[in-house]
Parts: C-alpha cells; sequence; structure tokens
C-alpha cells in the first residue's frame, strides 16, 4: 500500500520506506529538477510565491537589524522587493504571523523589526529550511517522529469536545475521496494533523509540528499517484485509516492509536517528491 499524502517528502530510517504516496510536483520556475513530472502552478500558487519570497528579502534585513530596529516605509520595502502591492501585503501578513515585525502608523512609522521570543525564533528557525536549506525532506522526517507523541497527548488530553471536532476533517476527506480530488484529500488530511497538534498541552510540541505542516504546504504544487495503486484506492485507504485513527482515540485505545500512527508512517514503495524553492537542489527519496 502506498504513503500518506500528508508526508509528500519523506526522507525514511535505513531499510524503511515512506508510507505517504501522493507526490508534490517536482520544481519551481527557476529551481533545481526534482526528477518529479511538472503541471504547471495557477496564478495564486504564483502570487503566494513571490510573496514568500518578498517575506524572505525583508527577514534578511530584520536579521542584520537590533529588535525594534526601523527597517523602513511600506512603500519603501516594496519597492526594494519589487512587487505589487497586493503581493507586499500578503507578504506582510506572513511576517506579522510569524511574529517577525510590528507596523506602526504615523510620522516617523512604517516596519519595525519585532523582539522575539524564544518560540517565535525557533518556528522562524524551521520556516527558514524552507528558503536556504531546501530540507524539506527532513521536515517530513521530524514531523513523522513528533505524531506519536501528539498521538499520546490527545489520548490523554483531548476532551469530548476536542474529539468531535477532529470529525468534519475526517468528513472533508471522505468527501474528496468522493470527488476524486486527491488536492482537496491533502489538504483535508493537514488540517486533521493540524487539529491533532492543537490538542497537546505542549506549546512547543504543538508549535514546531504546525511550523513543519505549513513548511511542507508551501512545496506542495499537485498530488501524484507513485506506485501500482490507483490514487483513488489509495487515498480511500488513507480516508479509512484516518478515520479509524480518530475512533482509537475517541475510545482512548492507546495499543490501536499508535498501531495506526506506526502504520501512518511506515511501510511503502513509493518515492514521493517535492518542489524546490528557486535557486536550490531539490532532492527525492530513491
Amino acid at each position: 500500500m502506498p504513503v500518506d499524502p500528508d508526508a509528500l517528502a519523506p526522507t525514511r530510517k535505513p531499510g524503511a520506506t515512506s508510507r505517504d504516496s501522493p507526490t508534490a510536483l517536482g520544481p519551481r520556475p527557476g529551481g533545481g529538477s526534482s526528477g518529479a513530472r511538472s503541471t504547471g502552478r495557477s496564478p495564486r500558487q504564483a502570487g503566494s510565491g513571490r510573496a514568500e519570497r518578498a517575506a524572505q528579502q525583508v527577514t534578511e534585513l530584520i536579521e542584520t537589524a537590533p529588535p525594534g530596529s526601523r527597517l523602513g516605509t511600506k512603500e519603501e520595502l516594496r519597492t526594494l522587493c519589487e512587487v505589487s502591492v497586493g503581493t507586499f501585503n500578503e507578504a506582510l501578513r506572513l511576517l506579522q504571523a510569524r511574529g517577525l515585525v510590528n507596523v506602526r502608523p504615523g510620522p516617523g512609522g512604517g516596519l519595525f523589526s519585532a523582539e522575539q521570543s524564544p518560540m517565535v525564533r525557533l518556528g522562524n528557525s524551521v520556516l527558514a529550511l524552507d528558503a536556504r536549506q531546501n530540507d524539506v525532506a527532513e521536515a517530513v522526517r521530524i514531523r513523522d517522529a513528533l505524531d506519536p507523541l501528539l498521538i499520546e497527548d490527545a489520548l490523554w488530553y483531548a476532551s469530548p469536545a476536542e474529539i468531535a471536532a477532529l470529525r468534519p476533517h475526517i468528513t472533508a476527506m471522505e468527501s474528496a475521496v468522493g470527488d476524486a480530488d486527491p488536492v482537496a484529500f491533502v489538504h483535508a488530511n493537514w488540517r486533521l494533523h493540524a487539529a491533532i497538534a492543537a490538542i497537546s498541552p505542549n506549546a512547543l510540541l504543538g508549535s514546531l509540528y504546525t511550523h513543519l505542516l505549513e513548511l511542507i504546504e508551501t512545496h506542495t504544487l499537485s498530488v501524484l499517484p507513485t506506485g501500482d495503486q490507483p490514487l483513488g484506492e489509495y487515498i480511500a485507504d488513507r480516508h479509512a485509516l484516518h478515520r479509524d485513527l480518530v475512533d482509537a482515540l475517541d475510545r482512548r485505545d492507546r495499543d490501536e492509536a499508535l498501531r495506526l500512527i506506526h502504520e501512518h508512517n511506515t511501510t511503502h514503495d513509493a518515492a514521493p517528491a517535492y518542489a524546490a524553492p528557486p535557486g536550490s537542489t531539490s532532492r527525492r527519496q530513491p
């Protein structure tokens, strides 16, 4: 059986292969080749890529400036990044969500580098892998290693309401199977995992996990089958596994929940690929 679509870029322990089969397509325009077949990018994807690159340019400025330093006005920084107003506004939202900048209105206002907490610095170091090291495969490997910890926390701490809140994500995955929409399935799958992570009382664990999901999602351009099993059958199987996992959490069945998350992250012969950022070299699981 193929590999989990929420992985999309696995590097595995020697002798093991990913269970997460549908794949993200290889390189973004101007990047290295992943060896995967490209189907092109939508205008929305291209716009998001420009916003991410603009955010990275501003991030590089922030790294050279003391906390609280004035970086410039929005227009000055937009001109520096050579992007449209809309794209820069999207980049600014990314920077604010990452806790990197403060915006001050009025005379002498503009964008200022923010004082970062240790948690924010950790999150941004994970996000920086995207542009600096192209280490999405390692991100997936770490994410898989964190899954059992989050399942243990969900077994201990999830309230009935929190378990109930997981089920709409399972329903969304089921709808995507019925619609034969693997991209919608993957995104519903990730939302389910993010919701499980949100149950954990461990803020560090939850933050690291969700940052890893964001990094992986940034590289997802499309989903393809790899291996012999048809993609429709594969996502149907993966829906059943996640449904059973939520049922096991609801019953507080620790053995079954841990067995399912182990099955989720191990065994298969597929070779997922992912998109590489511009100017970098992508890696593939052989």
